[in-house]
């Protein structure tokens, strides 16, 4: 175990956040010593431990600032996981739909189409899609 300030709000939130499980993988991944290792221990140091619990925002508008943050870069894969942990931050699905909507004029929409494909499948994995297609699978892609 990693034993600094940092790594211990960090790894806190990631269990608050993603759960006991995603945390003790992250873990066992940081102090492997393989190939990466270090660039997780940063993230959990310094993206959770140090950013991510700061004061001043709440983890509901924290996940809104990456998410938005994510789309507008066509991070689809990283999307992936901060949708599921807006969810786990309190967004609902009309909110989630509403940031990606605010997107729209800033990033364009095929941005915001990808967005939409990984957001779906989010919203299957919680029951929460309401039986909405993504554009490929109506043909619209």
């Amino acid at each position: 175990m990693i034993d600094n300030d940092n790594w211990k709000a960090g790894y806190e939130l990631m269990v608050r956040m993603m759960g006991p499980e995603f945390a003790k993988t992250m873990e066992a991944n940081v102090t492997s010593g393989r190939f990466a290792a270090d660039v997780g221990r940063m993230a959990v140091e310094h993206a959770f431990g140090a950013v991510w619990s700061r004061p001043g925002l709440d983890l509901k508008l924290r996940s809104i600032v990456v998410i938005s943050s994510l789309i507008a870069l066509r991070q689809t894969e990283e999307l992936r996981n901060h949708l599921r942990f807006g969810l786990n931050n309190g967004l609902t699905a009309d909110e989630l739909q509403e940031v990606i909507i605010q997107t729209v004029p800033y990033v364009g929409f095929p941005a915001v189409s990808s967005a939409l494909a990984v957001a779906v499948e989010v919203l299957r994995e919680r029951g929460l899609d309401d039986g909405v297609k993504t554009a490929a699978e109506t043909g619209l892609l």
